[in-house]
Order: C-alpha cells, then structure tokens, then sequence
C-alpha cells in the first residue's frame, strides 16, 4: 500500500442496478470491498455513488469551426469531468488529444478517429471529406487510429435534391463497415433521416447516431440486428433553429428537420420498446457545450425510457457496451457520489457531491 490516503466511500454504492451494497475503499487507486488492513490515513465519502458516467457521443477538441488548440480541449474535458462525466466515447474529432491520455485528472477517451464524410457534404473542418472509391482505405486509416471504433456521415444534406440523403452506395458501405470489422473496430454513423438506415443496418453497422429517422418498419431490423443507437436528445432539441436558418433556401429540408424533432421522443420510446440499445450520448463539441450529460439522461426519461433504464445507459449499461470496467473489484476507482438515489429522480445527476477519478476526488 502507498502513503496516499485511503478513501472509504459509504451510504449506497450502486454497483449494479440491483447490486447496492453499504460501502467500498479506495487502495493505490483501485476499487475494494475488502476493509484495508493496515489503513490509517482514511477520508470518508457518504452518499449514493455511481460508477463515472458515460457520454457516448462527444467531441473534445472540436469547436464551431473545426479543431481546437489544447488549452480550449482541456477546459472542454474538464468541463465533462465537472459533470461526472469520466468516460467518453469521442464520436470523432479532427484533433489530436491522445495526450489527454496521460492526465490523470481527465476523463478517459475511446477515441472513432476523424468522421469521414462526403465531399461537400458535412460541416466544414470537421471530417476528412472524401469520394465513395476511397471511403474503405479511410475506413482502414481512422480503424487504425481509433480505439476500436469509426465513425461515418451516413446522410446529410445534399444541396442538388435539397434535403437529407444518404452519402454513400450500399456496395461501398458494406466493403468499409467489412474492413473495420476486419480490423477489429465497430462502425457508428451519423444518421438523421430515413433513407440511409436499411443499407447501413443490413451492412453490418454497429451503432446509429441520432436516429431521428428511425421508423416503425425500421425498428425490427435494428432489433434483430442488435443495433444500439444514441439519440443526442439535447442537440435534437435544436432541430427547429436549425430548420428556421435554412427555410428560405431549402423548405423541404427545413420541413423534414421539424418532422424528425417533432416525433423525436417517440422514436426514442419506439425503439426502446423493442429492445433496442439507447445510450446517452450529448454531441458536445461543435455548437453544442459540454458537460450535459445530465440532460440527456433527463430527457430519455421524458422520452419515456424508466429512470433506472436511463441511468443504465449512462453507466452500467454503457460502460460494459464499451468495454469498460464499473465499480469493480479491482477496477479504477472512477465513480461520483450523489446526496440522493438518482434511481427514483435521475435530476440528482446534475449536482454530484464528488467526483473520483483514478482514486483522487477531483470535484
């Protein structure tokens, strides 16, 4: 044992939806249920703890117009870690924060590369901008520089139609969802409208982001495929801004954004009520701030998701769909502390009495 000071977390320790226990210990930075023998210096924690919540769809080092020097990044992922937010999946970014790995007082990043999109046909400076014949060799680049995941714009506005359509021919997608595959990376896109998802879906794609255009006929293909998807509920909340700003040079998008955000809780309890995987996920970077992780989860169950099933999909759920360890014996000790079970009132989640990260309260 090191001559850091043991912390002893106790109350309600909410290791798994059903599994609550009295307490856990805090060791060298790991998570114990086991009482330290030899512990003397100990700094004791009292309320509900969760493991460190997940934002599954985020973008630290990407700002309103592309990438972000450092400095901006850090406040970016401190600003999650405030939240409670201590794992992200960074649903792409144009920036390098692989040095964020090496801080031990920022959130851990499972990193999807750069998104890759069409050309001309995504936000400036955000994707590598491509045609179909290159999208598998780019599939192959970001599979590698990724942490096991990629990321595509699958639709986005095509201004000669002067609507959402999709970005790429069916036989292509499916060679470049192969390849990632075969390179042991899942594959996620950007979805907004219907059109695209039966092709990415039947393709072999792993996860859908947004999902606004999922509908009835839709629903059991994902179910059956095991589809998960991430509805960013908090950046389709400004799909009516959105379709304002571009009303008078593309009313048929402009009308199609306002149907996808006026039916957007019913997707979302559509979905879920057929067994397919909702996680949060907030698409902080961009436009949009960071740190609201604890809105998602408020409007999943607005949506209609229960609360426990909405905490779930930003802990124990998300974590072990990435892969990621919880309040585990062993485990990091990543977890924040809440004064109230934020089983019966996921609100509870907007105001942590501490954040642990790797063993040390940082907030």
């Amino acid at each position: 044992m090191s001559d850091e000071p043991v912390l002893h977390v106790k109350g309600r320790v909410l290791a798994g939806p059903e599994d609550v226990r009295d307490e856990l210990w805090v060791v060298d930075g790991r998570i114990s249920y086991d009482r330290p023998a030899a512990a003397r210096d100990v700094r004791t924690v009292e309320g509900w703890a969760l493991p460190g919540l997940v934002d599954a769809h985020c973008h630290v080092g990407l700002g309103a117009q592309g990438p972000v020097d450092a400095d901006v990044a850090e406040k970016q992922a401190l600003t999650d870690r405030e939240a409670g937010t201590l794992l992200i999946r960074d649903a792409g970014s144009p920036s390098d924060t692989r040095w964020i790995d090496d801080r031990d007082d920022l959130p851990k990043i499972i990193r999807a590369g750069r998104h890759i999109a069409r050309t001309r046909r995504y936000i400036r400076n955000f994707a590598h901008e491509i045609e179909p014949e290159e999208l598998v060799a780019y599939v192959a680049q970001e599979a590698r520089r990724g942490d096991g995941w990629v990321k595509l714009v699958g639709d986005w506005i095509d201004r000669g139609v002067g609507d959402l359509s999709p970005c790429w021919p069916r036989e292509v997608v499916e060679a470049a969802i192969t390849e990632a595959h075969l390179l042991g990376a899942r594959v996620t896109a950007h979805c907004f409208a219907e059109s695209s998802l039966r092709d990415l879906v039947e393709s072999g794609i792993d996860c859908i982001e947004h999902a606004t255009g999922l509908t009835e006929d839709l629903i059991p293909l994902f179910a059956s495929r095991g589809v998960a998807i991430v509805p960013t509920l908090v950046n389709i909340a400004t799909f009516p801004s959105m379709a304002a700003g571009g009303e008078a040079k593309f009313p048929r998008w402009s009308a199609h954004m306002r149907r996808l955000h006026e039916r957007r809780y019913d997707t979302v309890r559509n979905a879920y009520d057929a067994g397919i995987p909702v996680y949060v996920g907030t698409d902080a970077g961009g436009s949009l701030a960071h740190g609201l992780v604890a809105a998602e989860v408020a409007e999943l169950v607005t949506a209609g998701i229960p609360p426990a099933e909405a905490l779930s999909a930003t802990t124990w759920g998300a974590r072990s769909w990435l892969g990621r360890p919880g309040l585990d014996e062993g485990a990091a000790a990543d977890l924040v502390v809440y004064e109230r079970d934020p089983r019966t009132d996921v609100r509870v989640l907007g105001a942590p009495l501490r954040v642990v990260l790797n063993g040390r309260i940082v907030g």
